[in-house]
């Protein structure tokens, strides 16, 4: 299927098998249509990215990675990203790939003004590998020293290897990696870590799984016309030191002042149904919101969801589906984490 230009897998034979295998043993996702861009110089691009992200990278140090959001002035969404300190050779960020053109538009005058020099790396390759067994799989493809080394890594943490950047970060809930070969490397290494037992997947079970963990998805949660406040990511807004001028504070700050209209919950449907994006969520007859991400979880065999729901929701809904307004209770997501299912 197409995905933001890209030719992509939806699945490899079952979706439902893939998401079984990454939640019970190992599996490897082809992302090399992520957006990797790259920063030379520390210094201009610290100051670039403290002023051009709502997290600060003031925060992080060589080897560490942290999770934010880049904004417009209106506090909207532009992209989710992750950013990678590398220490002198700079900083990584890896940015959505639907949202590539409009991303790099908005960073290349900002740069620009700082002096930061940058180039996209559209000669590197990503590869997920997610699951309770994916470090163990991958011990005959990295080597017994790499394999201790990337074992060593707290999470959000990476490394640089014969094998390229390896990073403990990942977009399942489960443990394992993200490795960025050389494009010209990574068939190769795609054939050695699949005949290592790990499962190729697609983009079906990638969706069902990031679901389950409660993680965003870029133009479904969250978009320019939200904030990060209304959409689960508050955690993602450093307000310290207040000096630090970021772009769109001043309108998260007023937002924050006068408290956020809505906010972001996860959904358990009480009832035989799926749950969908876009679906009308109620209280009391009296329409609330709506579903910004829905699925069947295989996990938990039940239909959940994320929603962006009026404020002072309570513990019950309803959701309209064809017609008919069946309830649902609302929890804090994830709903799964490292096989292991958090809510009853």
């Amino acid at each position: 299927m197409d995905f933001g230009g890209w030719d992509m897998p939806l699945h490899y034979g079952s979706q439902l098998d893939e998401h079984h295998r990454v939640r019970r043993v190992a599996g490897v996702f082809d992302v090399s249509h992520m957006t990797v861009v790259d920063f030379a110089d520390p210094d201009p691009t610290r100051a670039l990215l403290r002023h051009l992200l709502a997290n600060d990278v003031a925060r992080l140090y060589p080897g560490k990675a942290l999770y934010t959001c880049m904004l417009n002035e209106a506090g909207g969404v532009i992209d989710d990203l992750i950013v990678y300190d590398r220490g002198e050779t700079g900083y990584r960020l890896v940015l959505n790939a639907a949202t590539r053109d409009k991303d790099l538009t908005w960073i290349a005058p900002h740069a620009e003004r700082f002096g930061a020099a940058w180039r996209e790396r559209d000669d590197l390759a990503m590869l997920a590998v997610q699951g309770p067994e994916a470090l163990a799989r991958l011990e005959s493809v990295l080597g017994a020293d790499t394999l201790t080394a990337v074992r060593a890594l707290k999470p959000f943490h990476a490394l640089e290897t014969d094998h390229g950047f390896i990073a403990r970060t990942g977009y399942t809930g489960e443990d394992g990696v993200e490795i960025l070969p050389s494009a010209a490397t990574v068939p190769e290494l795609w054939d050695q870590i699949v005949a290592a037992g790990v499962a190729p997947c697609g983009l079906g079970a990638r969706d069902t799984l990031r679901l389950e963990a409660g993680m965003n998805l870029y133009g479904r949660d969250m978009d320019e016309t939200t904030t990060p406040l209304v959409s689960g990511l508050g955690w993602t807004v450093a307000w310290e030191p207040a000096e630090r001028d970021f772009i769109g504070r001043a309108a998260l700050e007023r937002q924050r002042a006068t408290g956020a209209p809505q906010t972001f919950v996860g959904l358990v449907l009480e009832e035989r149904g799926v749950l969908r994006g876009h679906q009308h969520v109620f209280d009391d007859g009296r329409e609330i919101g709506q579903i910004t991400s829905g699925t069947f979880s295989p996990t938990l065999n039940r239909a959940i969801a994320l929603a962006r729901v009026d404020t002072g929701v309570g513990a019950r809904c309803q959701v309209e589906i064809r017609g008919k307004r069946l309830p649902a209770r609302v929890v804090k997501p994830p709903f799964v984490r490292h096989g292991r299912a958090l809510i009853e």
